[in-house]
């Protein structure tokens, strides 16, 4: 969980900072990265325990920016349905590499943390927006 505004280190630059500072979009869509990294993360490695809460750089909950973007698609979905797409692009997001963007920014701004080996290109033509959030949109239904 990223710190409160309150807590920050003096070095460290709010989100409302950091939002003005790249000013291609909202806080909104920075707000709804920092979701998507916790719900990728906890579906992917699983609840943290007790002990992993307190060491956030823990190396074994890592994810790659490819998978990132798969958890934000999937999120988006979550939350919006068919209007994902919409919402997204509201917030100036039109493709994968908006999301790196989004990320490199945190990760400059010591709100996200990354290793040696990510890399902004990461996030490049991981998938088309248009087909993963309308073609291949399914509705589930309950029995």
């Amino acid at each position: 969980m990223p710190p409160t505004e309150k807590d920050q280190p003096p070095d460290e630059k709010t989100l409302a900072e950091i939002v003005k500072e790249l000013d291609l979009y909202p806080i909104d869509a920075f707000r709804f990265v920092e979701q998507g990294l916790t719900y990728t993360v906890t579906k992917l490695h699983g609840q943290p325990a007790a002990a992993e809460k307190a060491a956030a750089d823990d190396p074994s909950r890592h994810i790659s920016g490819q998978q990132l973007c798969e958890g934000l698609r999937e999120f988006a979905l979550l939350q919006w349905g068919l209007l994902a797409r919409t919402v997204l692009r509201r917030w100036n997001i039109t493709c994968t590499y908006d999301f790196g963007r989004i990320v490199f920014a945190l990760v400059e701004a010591q709100h996200m943390q990354k290793t040696d080996r990510d890399n902004i290109e990461d996030f490049r033509d991981v998938f088309d927006f248009k087909t993963a959030f309308e073609s291949d949109y399914r509705i589930e239904h309950k029995s």
